[in-house]
């Protein structure tokens, strides 16, 4: 089974309270394009993006929409897909894959509030980047033969919560943890936020420091706030 551990790097434009999700659940998955070293509004390290990288939907990235960053900067999930629910018939992967994803939190997929699932039914979607450096092309399964396409484009999967430098395959390099210095306290990346004693970014205000040494901060930085409700990327790919 591949498994594809992501390191959510958020970035948020639209107010977004602090909602709390369960550390394991059923989410949507789609797919989006970005740039090799772009800095999102987590200011986690263009090297993050080195590995898989995903975004998650606003209502889970936690931010009040005055800051850039919320609680859910530079977590990891281990996310599985499950099966197609827009196709005729419905498509279930076998082996089974795992990955990330980011949107627009105007989609349909992004925008569950507290009260109303998106429209898979669920109330994370995550985005993952791909096509990238860090995801083989042919990640995705798919039957053309039977669908036509090689796309099904929305997945629904299972998400699991995990370590970062136990579990993502980025955790042990420095180049890809914590967020850059160039930024002071507008961004929030920690390198682990569940480890014992990890950092977690608040919903406003100044962000502790959870800049690094190694990171590599004069990529160029991309602020999604006109277009994405929450933009994240991530770190980590294992294969078992």
């Amino acid at each position: 089974m591949l498994l594809l551990l992501v390191l959510s790097l958020l970035a948020s434009a639209f107010a977004a309270q602090a909602w709390s999700y369960p550390n394991d659940g059923i989410a949507t998955m789609t797919h989006y394009t970005m740039n090799v070293g772009t800095i999102t509004s987590c200011g986690c390290t263009g090297g993050s993006t080195y590995y898989p990288t995903a975004a998650l939907s606003a209502l889970a990235f936690g931010s009040d929409g005055t800051v850039g960053f919320g609680p859910s900067c530079g977590r990891c999930f281990n996310l599985t897909l499950l099966n197609t629910f827009l196709s005729a018939p419905p498509f279930y992967p076998n082996p089974t894959k795992s990955i990330v994803v980011k949107c627009p939190a105007i989609s349909q997929w992004c925008d569950a509030t507290e009260s109303k699932p998106n429209a898979g039914g669920t109330w994370l979607n995550f985005d993952l980047v791909w096509p990238s450096v860090a995801v083989p092309d042919d990640w995705f399964p798919s039957d053309e033969g039977l669908y036509g396409s090689q796309d099904f484009g929305v997945w629904n999967i299972s998400y699991q919560s995990v370590s970062c430098v136990d579990h993502w395959a980025g955790g042990h390099d420095p180049a890809a943890l914590g967020s850059v210095n160039n930024l002071g306290n507008s961004v929030c990346c920690p390198a682990d936020p569940l480890a014992p004693n990890g950092t977690i970014c608040p919903s406003s205000g100044g962000a502790p420091d959870t800049g690094t040494s190694s990171a590599v901060s004069n990529l160029s930085y991309s602020w999604f706030a006109a277009l994405l409700a929450i933009s994240v990327h991530s770190v980590g790919l294992a294969w078992d």
